[in-house]
Parts: structure tokens; sequence; C-alpha cells
């Protein structure tokens, strides 16, 4: 289940077997294996604390391979970090411009430290305030800016040289839904203009909307790799959810149900829903009269496809940091 799964024959932006980190007895990084494709989007997925900005990091030269090895464009990371550098950018997960000022000087500033003219650094600088949509604020300091606005900023600046390859470090972590929604939309722009995307995220939705292939990372492991599609596969096919009226009825009736269906129940974290594979939708009938008969209230049955919620609670076991939720919202 942990091997990777054979990659479109394209070059590989990203080509790293056995990953090894570790912080005094902690192992952060225990073996992982990646593989991405020139021109896609490839997702991180885990809750925090799973080793993905640990990965990303490692990648990008900011932290030192303990052992493995690892490929950016057939660079090595470890031996060429110089030449790596040249063809990467990096958004953290926290903006890393000065507040102290104004976008158009952080862009020009990222520029010239990156070795482009006063001219360049202008030029693109410019381009990019238009394209993040942050030319009326371009002259005001980063300070007054909202969450949102230090986002684009930050992916704009990472963006002066324009990298073949950037790494994207929980994105839309503390945004509201609908300035999320448009750095999704800046994303795939990215990707259309040539760029390949390596991102971490612990939002299941993101990663069922912007990536292509997603590796599951838990406690340091990889425990899964594949499409959104061949992940959710991998638990079955059609699945019965049930809500329940009363939540101390949640245990007995996921027992009732698997004994039924013959599959282990997934109990959600809303404490009065489960769902269960089914061999035959059929099944369905079978479990709802069950459950009548135990006397268990019903609110609501719904034969679905499974999410990658329940993706992630059947590899894991857990949901990690509640990767369902809409991250807290800040000013747009």
């Amino acid at each position: 289940m942990t091997d990777t799964p054979p990659v479109p024959t394209r070059t590989l932006a990203v080509d790293a077997h056995n990953l090894v980190k570790t912080f005094g007895t902690n192992r952060a990084v225990d073996g992982i294996d990646l593989a991405v494709a020139e021109g896609e989007i490839f997702g991180l997925l885990g809750p925090n604390g799973a080793g993905k900005t640990t990965v990303l990091q490692m990648l990008a030269t900011l932290l030192q391979i303990d052992s493995g090895d690892a490929r950016i464009f057939g660079h090595d990371v470890r031996r060429q970090p110089h030449a790596v550098r040249q063809l990467i950018g990096v958004t953290g997960q926290y903006a890393s411009v000065d507040e102290l000022l104004t976008g158009r000087e952080n862009l020009r500033l990222f520029g010239w430290l990156q070795g482009l003219s006063s001219k360049e650094a202008r030029r693109i600088g410019d381009d990019l305030l238009a394209r993040f949509d942050l030319t009326e604020a371009a002259d005001r300091y980063v300070m007054h800016y909202s969450g949102g606005m230090r986002r684009r900023l930050d992916l704009a600046a990472s963006l002066m040289t324009r990298p073949r390859l950037i790494f994207l470090d929980e994105p839309t972590t503390g945004l509201d839904p609908r300035t999320r929604g448009q750095m999704w939309e800046t994303i795939r722009a990215l990707v259309a203009d040539g760029c390949t995307i390596l991102l971490t995220t612990q939002y299941l939705d993101e990663a069922d909307q912007l990536a292509d292939r997603i590796a599951v990372i838990d406690r340091g492991r990889k425990v899964a790799e594949g499409t959104s599609d061949e992940l959710k596969a991998q638990i079955g096919g059609s699945r019965l959810r049930v809500q329940l009226a009363n939540g101390g009825d949640v245990q007995a009736a996921a027992a009732v149900a698997g004994e039924v269906a013959h599959h282990v129940p997934i109990l959600t974290p809303t404490g009065t829903e489960f769902s269960v594979s089914l061999s035959d939708a059929n099944q369905a009938a079978d479990v709802l009269i069950a459950l009548r008969q135990r006397s268990i209230d019903i609110v609501n049955a719904a034969i679905e496809q499974p999410t990658l919620d329940e993706v992630f609670m059947a590899l894991t076991g857990h949901l990690g940091a509640t990767p369902t939720l809409e991250p807290e919202v800040s000013a747009a």
C-alpha cells in the first residue's frame, strides 16, 4: 500500500527515495518516497505533525536530509543545493514579507535578492501585483494588509524568478472561504502557465479540489498514494451514511450495520453519524430495517461514494487536526 504508483511518462520534477529526518528521538520523516511529474499538482495530505512540512523543507534545501536521496529536475538536493534553489519557489505557512515595506517594495526587494536588475524587478513585480489583484494596495504598508492579501503577496514573491517548481506549505491556512477559493484558482493558473506544484495541506477538500495525485502522510510515513478517485476506491464503492437522532446510539447502530453489511463502519467526528461500505446497494435497505427493529431512530440516510474524510479515517484511524473544517476566518 505504501509503494509509489507509476507516474505518467513525463520529466520528474521531484524524485525522492527513502527520505528520513530525525529530531532527537523523534523520527519526523520515516522512509518516504515521492515522484512528482512535471506539470502536475501533487498534494501531501495529513494532520498537523504528520511530517508534511519537514518533507517539503528537505526537498527545498531548507533542512538537511539525514538519509535517503532526492533530485529536483535531475539535480541532487544534497550535492547541488544552489542549482536546486534556482529552480524552485517556496511559500511557507506564514508570510515571509516585510510588514514595514509596501507590497511593491517587498517584491522589488525579493527580485534584487534573487539577482534581478532594478528594471527587471520593477517590471516583474508590477506584473505580479496586477496578476494577484494587489495593484491598488501596492503602495500600502504590508502591516495594513489582510491575511488573504499577505498570502497572495507571499506567493507573488516566490514567483519573481519564474520557478519551474513551487512548494506551497498549507497555502490557505487562516483564509476565509472566498479568499481560499481565489487562492485555488491562482494555483490552477500557475500550473496552466507551466509550473509544477507540490503543496501540503491538512484540508481534505483542498486536496480533493486541487491535487492530480495525493500522498497521505501520517506519523512520518506515507500510508497511501494515488489520485483522489484511486484513494476512495481503496475503501470500497457505495457507502451508506446514516445520521441518528440520538448520539448515544451511534456505537450500537454502527455495530448492527457492520453485522448486516459485513464491513467495519466508520464513525464521523460529529458524534451522530456513521458510514458503512456496501457490497451491494440493496444492503442499504437491510441495514435500515435492522436499525428500525432495534428501535434506533434515524434522522437521515443516504447512499454515497466515499469521501477523502473516510479514506483518511480508514488509512490512519483518526482525522488529526479536524481537516474537514474550514480554516479560521481572516478578512479578505
